[in-house]
């Protein structure tokens, strides 16, 4: 299960971050913001360096088995995007999204 989800718009910038309520909540926003950050860097050096595409390549970052959940994420998000009364760059407040976001997160004790 998940402890924190995130999805960035193409911009590099957060349109939705939910995690557990623990002590570490902040841990996991800096985190995603951090990681943000390190996209951008490998996104602007390669394109100052057309030389070495293999550097796009920021490894797996899931683990395989979590793929179904992943999938399922996905399809929440597409339902998100085709919704006709959603304005793409908008913060997602989507309750159904909400839901399936909620479903795959660790319930903390």
């Amino acid at each position: 299960m998940a402890v924190c989800v995130a999805v960035i718009a193409k911009e590099n910038y957060p349109l939705y971050i939910r995690s557990v309520p623990t002590q570490n909540e902040l841990k996991f926003h800096y985190t995603v913001h951090t990681s943000l950050d390190v996209v951008e860097e490998k996104v602007s050096a390669v394109g100052k360096a057309l030389a070495d595409q293999r550097e796009l390549y920021l490894g797996l970052l899931y683990p395989t088995e979590d793929y179904k959940m992943f999938r399922k994420l996905h399809n929440s998000f597409t339902d998100v995007m085709c919704n006709p009364f959603y304005n793409p760059g908008d913060a997602i407040q989507s309750r159904a999204f909400d839901s399936v976001v909620s479903g795959m997160m660790v319930q903390a004790c």
